[in-house]
């Protein structure tokens, strides 16, 4: 096999690493009740096992092509592969609390290792003709990795065991250390750099991304501003950030370089990506919710969506990567058809009615299949082509923090929706009643009285109404918060549509691109 074809395969393998990283916060987050129940935690400790793995998760996506240059791609391949499964495989094996938060942080350090580690080895390692299709294979991580974690979520809570939520890493990490040590290439580590480490600015760095993420993460369950630890947090991250970026502005090896944004293709990049992850997070939530709370699916009946969705991506990457790669066809117009597909789907999802059931989704989550993977391939070859090969760790960092940020927005800005419109609704629907909304949660005690004395019997179907009535009330409710969150999301792509028209201007594949230039292959 030719060192070409052998760096593909490593590759492959640095894909199944990020892979497993993202299905260990993915698929944890959506059996979090099941471990909830299998590690022995309440409500509030499982707060901070979700919320560790965020902060510690954009720390990791910021330093991590640093330690790619300094340390090789190949080494640090197998150190992040390494700390994903020993933390996964770890968690199932423990109740002591401190112990569980210290594993998941580390979990939340290799996811964040992982991503960039894809981006940055894919630049690196594949030739120009085809690092189009790597692209398009790093944008799975954002497109197909969610919603296939539904499925997976459902397949090892209800018919294997709980823990396998974690020890699915085993198989995923085996075939990724097998495809790592074949196929990536041995290069000499650059430990030399270590000596000029931004200290400054990883501590900023660090605290910053830490602070911000908690706040964004346990503001709404901490009542925001009137807890003093939001408020701590708050002036904390608030003061990092500029000390942050004027510190990385002056710094002869920073991890980010601000200076990109000028360019008109990497600043159209990191605005889209950040908006995409906003949309795709949200909107790859919405149908499952709507499944298990309003339809009573369990996760195994509903998994047939997102596994419609996770399928049609991956047929779709060698057929984006094709396009793209063509001299004749304007990536920004690939982009925007791409945004009116998801257009398309999160309009028919806003005629959600409470009697929907898992086929009415399919067409919708058809087009949202399809032009998720258009937008994020197309984004992504108008960024890394506005690079030069010097500046790529840089480039590569700028653009993974603000999406492992906006992860973190994404679940913010639902539950924002899902409070306020939440709230609205409720009280709307309680005035149509004509009761006060909070008598409809008093248990066996509703304010509700029949005006009449009531027979035994008549008690009892009295009661069975309004055990109907509180059902249906519910219902509608978050039916109604379901509705509201996909016209935020149809305000997300609009935004995307206006940034494709304004920002970037016309570039062509890589191969036409570096083809007379003087650089090194990145």
């Amino acid at each position: 096999m030719t060192s070409r074809a052998r760096s593909v395969v490593g590759l492959g393998g640095i894909l199944l690493t990020a892979m497993l990283t993202t299905l260990n916060e993915q698929v944890s987050t959506q059996a979090l009740p099941d471990v909830m129940g299998g590690l022995g935690m309440s409500r509030d400790p499982a707060k901070w096992f979700t919320s560790l793995y965020s902060a510690t998760e954009v720390i990791g996506a910021g330093i991590s092509p640093w330690m790619a240059i300094t340390l090789s791609i190949r080494r640090w391949a197998f150190i992040v592969l390494a700390l994903g499964v020993f933390s996964s495989l770890l968690i199932p094996c423990t109740n002591i609390l401190s112990l569980l938060y210290i594993l998941r942080s580390f979990q939340g350090l290799a996811g964040g290792f992982a991503i960039p580690l894809m981006m940055f080895a894919t630049l690196r390692t594949l030739s120009f003709d085809r690092r189009v299709y790597g692209l398009a294979m790093y944008s799975l991580t954002a497109t197909c990795f969610p919603y296939l974690s539904t499925a997976l979520a459902g397949l090892w809570t209800d018919f294997v065991d709980w823990r396998f939520v974690f020890w699915q890493v085993i198989p995923l990490g085996a075939l990724a250390a097998a495809l790592i040590w074949y196929g990536m290439p041995v290069t000499k580590p650059e430990y030399h750099r270590f000596r000029y480490f931004n200290w400054r600015g990883f501590l900023l760095f660090a605290c910053a991304a830490w602070c911000l993420c908690t706040v964004f993460i346990l503001g709404d369950w901490l009542d925001w501003f009137n807890s003093t630890l939001i408020c701590v947090l708050t002036l904390i991250g608030g003061i990092c950030v500029p000390l942050l970026v004027w510190n990385e502005w002056h710094h002869h090896l920073p991890f980010f370089r601000y200076q990109l944004l000028g360019r008109r293709n990497y600043l159209y990049g990191v605005t889209a990506i950040s908006l995409f992850v906003v949309a795709s997070i949200a909107s790859s939530t919405i149908p499952g919710r709507y499944l298990a709370q309003v339809a009573g699916y369990r996760p195994e009946q509903s998994y047939v969506i997102t596994i419609e969705i996770a399928a049609l991506q991956i047929i779709m990457v060698p057929l984006v990567g094709y396009v793209l790669n063509r001299c004749d066809v304007d990536s920004r117009i690939v982009g925007f058809l791409g945004m009116v597909f998801l257009l398309i789907g999160c309009c028919g999802d806003t005629f959600l009615t409470s009697v929907w059931l898992r086929q009415e989704f399919y067409l919708w989550q058809l087009f949202a299949g399809i032009g998720g993977e258009m937008v994020l391939a197309s984004l992504l070859l108008m960024s890394t082509n506005a690079v030069v090969a010097q500046e790529s760790p840089f480039a590569v960092a700028l653009v993974n923090m603000p999406r492992a940020l906006m992860q973190v927005v994404a679940v913010w800005l639902t539950q924002l929706v899902s409070r306020w419109r939440g709230g609205l609704h409720s009280e709307r629907l309680a005035d149509h009643l004509g009761v006060d909304r909070y008598s409809l949660f008093q248990g066996d005690s509703p304010v509700i009285q029949s005006p009449t004395p009531l027979t035994a019997s008549g008690k009892e179907r009295f009661t069975g109404s309004l055990s109907t009535l509180k059902y249906q009330y519910h219902h509608q409710t978050e039916v109604l918060v379901m509705t509201d969150l996909f016209f935020v999301l149809i305000g997300v792509i609009v935004a995307l549509m206006i940034c494709v028209l304004l920002l970037p201007v016309r570039t062509f594949p890589p191969w036409i691109v570096f083809a007379s230039s003087s650089q090194k292959k990145l």
